[in-house]
């Protein structure tokens, strides 16, 4: 099934770019059950002090490697959510050393498929404290464990840079960027238009409002809720979707129309 998902060429199709001189977005396509174009995408983010952080690591291809060598030691490999995975065996391969940081229920995904990995940090719902990588991370990145959302989001904010890092928790769909360099239209297809019907931040976003809200918070709204405003608490103008392309400008206030409604649930329960 891996095979109807991912492109068989990625060094050909990926996207590299720097959206900063410290971040770099490795995007390629991705196709959902394999047939909804939404796009995939990786994010290397270098340390003040030299170190890289790997989040929802993407094919590890030779141009990939290089451009890691250019960042320098990859000290952190992030599984942003339990869909997120597919290739951090290839990763810790590659890296043995870097800290290997999850959500606890892909520790548990990953054991139950009979495919465990030696993971170093573990995010858990209920425990704060386990959101606390090292103090050199700590002090980059604000994170927050969105674990209402069904795929169990880990969500993070590079305060320099003022990017907010995140997988599935906001789609900006089409996935133009990500199927640039083949000859796919990212809006083919009637599964495809639907997902970017529901899935876009145009105009008022009212589709992905209701996707959102009727959809993955579903289970445990309440707490859902509270980690969006915690989230909204962040200073960040830039958001870097696993699925769509890059928000570069306006980031917080699309945040803010997207989760208005979980905002103000929030607002009214405390």
């Amino acid at each position: 099934m891996t095979s109807k998902l991912i492109p068989s060429n990625p060094d050909k199709v990926m996207v590299i770019r720097n959206v900063t001189l410290d971040i770099v977005t490795l995007s390629l396509p991705f196709a959902r059950f394999g047939r909804i174009n939404i796009g995939g995408r990786g994010t290397l983010v270098r340390l003040q002090n030299g170190s890289v952080a790997v989040f929802s690591p993407v094919a590890l291809t030779d141009d990939v490697r290089s451009q890691v060598a250019k960042l320098g030691a990859v000290k952190y490999i992030v599984a942003n959510d339990v869909e997120h995975h597919i290739f951090l065996d290839d990763w810790h391969k590659a890296f043995p050393d870097a800290r290997l940081i999850g959500p606890d229920a892909l520790k548990e995904k990953r054991e139950s498929q009979k495919k465990p990995l030696p993971w170093t940090h573990l995010f858990r719902p209920r425990d704060n404290t386990s959101w606390n990588i090292d103090e050199a991370f700590d002090r980059e990145f604000n994170a927050e464990y969105v674990h209402a959302h069904k795929n169990k989001e880990l969500v993070f904010n590079h305060k320099p840079s003022k990017t907010l890092i995140q997988a599935d928790l906001l789609f900006n769909m089409p996935a133009t960027e990500q199927y640039s360099r083949t000859d796919v239209d990212p809006t083919a297809g009637f599964l495809t238009k639907l997902m970017c019907k529901l899935n876009n931040t145009a105009g008022s976003a009212i589709w992905q409002k209701r996707f959102l809200w009727y959809g993955p918070s579903s289970s445990d709204r309440p707490a859902f809720n509270q980690s969006i405003a915690r989230i909204d608490k962040w200073d960040f103008e830039r958001i870097i979707p696993c699925h769509g392309d890059v928000i570069e400008n306006d980031g917080k206030s699309i945040f803010q129309k997207v989760f208005s409604w979980h905002l103000d649930a929030a607002r009214k329960s405390n």
